[in-house]
């Protein structure tokens, strides 16, 4: 029998976009170490996604990578045929696949404004309405309890004047987690985690990284690990918890 005060998610199966690198990886991998099945989406990035899988496999759970972009319906619905048979079910979606870019206002062109929602937005509604049949498959015991969990951003609630795009596509991702709350309950818990400055220890932006170390309260940038951590939390958490955003910024936003 499995220790499931290690193993809280064993006999779960969870899907993540964008988890071949980054938050995404890092969210893969602590649902996988907490018992459940994996399955991991990419766009470009074919050979971090399989050293993801290879990694994640080594927890003793199922896993596999599928090809996907999230801004395209017909390759999201591509993708989501190919996971429903492989998994069979999902049990925890997470809507991690996202772009990031700093603009200044007055530059920011249409197509810019455009890609950005594309993904950030358009992109989980895509993926959490073609995953929506295999959320809602009868399960051989027990309730039916499934978790949204999306990634939404700091910069959701604050805005950034070099972000206009960014931070629009994520207020607007925050208010359909909402809705999805409302839209999918009972039977679907759906809840959005909001990063502050996440160090990923890339060389490019160390002095930002430092500079805006100084400005959080807690004297530090956050770490990938601990939002997997958070992700974690709303996987395991009771299913009334819904609807909710959870900032994990070390005070920065505040």
């Amino acid at each position: 029998m499995p220790d499931l005060a290690t193993k809280p998610l064993h006999d779960k199966v969870a899907l993540v976009t964008g988890g071949a690198r980054r938050l995404g990886r890092a969210s893969a991998l602590a649902l996988a170490q907490a018992g459940a099945d994996v399955a991991i989406t990419f766009r470009n990035s074919a050979r971090e996604a399989q050293e993801t899988v290879i990694d994640l496999s080594g927890f003793g759970v199922r896993a596999f990578a599928l090809h996907c972009d999230v801004t395209d319906e017909a390759s999201v619905r591509a993708m989501m045929r190919d996971a429903g048979r492989e998994l069979g079910r999902i049990d925890i979606l997470v809507n991690n696949a996202a772009n990031y870019e700093s603009v200044e206002f007055e530059k920011l062109t249409v197509h810019q404004w455009d890609a950005m929602f594309a993904s950030n937005t358009r992109g989980p509604f895509l993926v959490t309405r073609e995953a929506l049949k295999w959320m809602r498959r009868k399960r051989a015991k027990g309730p039916m309890e499934t978790k949204i969990i999306n990634m939404g951003s700091l910069g959701g609630i604050k805005p950034w004047a070099t972000h206009a795009h960014y931070c629009s596509s994520k207020a607007a991702l925050h208010m359909l987690t909402k809705i999805m709350a409302k839209a999918l309950a009972p039977q679907i818990a759906v809840n959005v985690i909001a990063p502050g400055m996440i160090d990923l220890g890339e060389k490019s932006a160390a002095a930002f990284m430092r500079r805006m170390a100084k400005q959080t309260p807690m004297g530090r940038n956050g770490r990938a690990d601990e939002i997997a951590q958070a992700v974690l939390f709303f996987a395991t958490a009771p299913q009334f918890i819904t609807g909710q955003i959870l900032v994990v910024d070390g005070g920065l936003g505040l």
